[in-house]
């Protein structure tokens, strides 16, 4: 990772932030990126502290503009992209009949659309240096999860987008990664949002009997050094994935059981 030249969008806490110091203890050169300019700064500073370079750039994954400024801003301050990981996400906890269609399509923007621009600005200057392209899913992108309809709706997208790209750029040298963690300790379903939109402002799940957002990141670190295609974490993803797979209606049931347990579950 050496003068690497990483973009990672979502960096102001969790995954994003625990990404940014993997890849910069590394070496390389840390772009960081998220919506709120003080928590942003608050990590580049902590990243200066530990003598990591870095460029901060505030913005909107979701705005097209947004993307193509972080891109241009990167080639103005290092002259090339290496790696960009699409960290960026936000989840919804509702059911389905309930939700606002507008906090659907916020979850898409952000975590589908939100990949499309960054990759779509970058991706030239990626080709250009064989680089890599990330994608954070997650296990909701393998398996539907009741009260996440639009969350896992976007995965499923996601996953899709980056499997189609990967056989595009197969012949180009590029590498693309689905990373996919389990249920991680990071503040997502603390800032999920309900079926008003506003955020929840507070976890369904034990966050301490969760994978770290600093295990999570060196797993994708590790990933991305051995240019994996796909990274599903802990044992319980991995099952997921598999009985889902084999074992579908079994699933249903077994899905709808596990998160009826949720607090505050609405299924009963």
């Amino acid at each position: 990772m050496k003068d690497k030249v990483v973009i990672i969008t979502g960096a102001s806490s969790g995954i994003g932030k625990a990404l940014a110091f993997a890849f910069g203890r590394e070496g390389a050169k840390i772009v960081i990126t998220g919506r709120k300019k003080e928590p942003l700064e608050a990590v580049s500073n902590e990243l200066k502290a530990e003598n990591i370079e870095n460029l901060a750039i505030t913005g909107d994954v979701s705005v097209e503009k947004d993307n193509e400024i972080m891109v241009n801003q990167t080639l103005e301050k290092y002259g090339k992209i290496d790696i960009l990981i699409n960290n960026a996400g936000i989840s919804m906890r509702s059911m389905f009949e309930d939700v606002e269609l507008e906090v659907i399509k916020k979850v898409m923007d952000i975590n589908f659309y939100g990949v499309v621009y960054a990759t779509k600005y970058a991706l030239p200057h990626i080709k250009a240096t064989k680089g890599s392209i990330i994608g954070i899913s997650s296990i909701a992108g393998y398996r539907g999860l009741p009260v996440r309809s639009g969350y896992s709706a976007s995965k499923f997208a996601l996953n899709g987008f980056l499997e189609a790209l990967r056989t595009e750029l197969l012949k180009t040298g590029v590498h693309v990664l689905t990373a996919c963690p389990g249920f991680t300790a990071s503040n997502i379903r603390v800032a999920s949002l309900g079926s008003d939109g506003q955020s929840k402002g507070d976890s369904m799940r034990d966050e301490g009997k969760m994978m770290s957002a600093e295990e999570v990141a060196d797993a994708i670190l590790n990933a991305t050094k051995k240019r994996k295609r796909d990274l599903v974490l802990t044992s319980q993803g991995k099952l997921t994935v598999f009985l889902n797979k084999w074992l579908p209606k079994l699933m249903d049931t077994m899905v709808y059981n596990t998160l009826a347990k949720e607090k505050d579950s609405p299924l009963r």
